[in-house]
């Protein structure tokens, strides 16, 4: 079965209010088996635009990466996002090549 990963692209525009979003977040990503791959730290872009934050986030499954996003606990985590940072987010299956 084939990971499943949300792939962020973001801008935070009120660090201590976002620090309350990521202490919300900890226990749905937790309840649904994710790990951070990449969050934050350099980069170079080189193609394109992107927002100014990369955040990987890996999952034991596709429907987990769905589930956890879609789950009452991570909902309530991002109204605490919205309004202080922007993102883009994709949910995408991985590859078992």
């Amino acid at each position: 079965m084939p990971k499943g990963y949300w792939i962020a692209h973001g801008r935070v525009d009120d660090a201590v209010k976002y620090d309350l979003y990521r202490a919300a977040n900890a226990a749905p990503l937790a309840e649904f088996g994710a790990r951070f791959l990449v969050r934050g730290g350099a980069r170079e872009l080189v193609e394109g635009s992107a927002k100014p934050r990369t955040v990987v986030i890996e999952f034991p499954s596709y429907q987990a990466a769905l589930d956890c996003y879609a789950s009452p606990g991570y909902q309530a985590a991002l109204a605490l996002r919205q309004g202080i940072s922007e993102s883009d987010l994709v949910i995408c299956e991985g590859w078992e090549g």
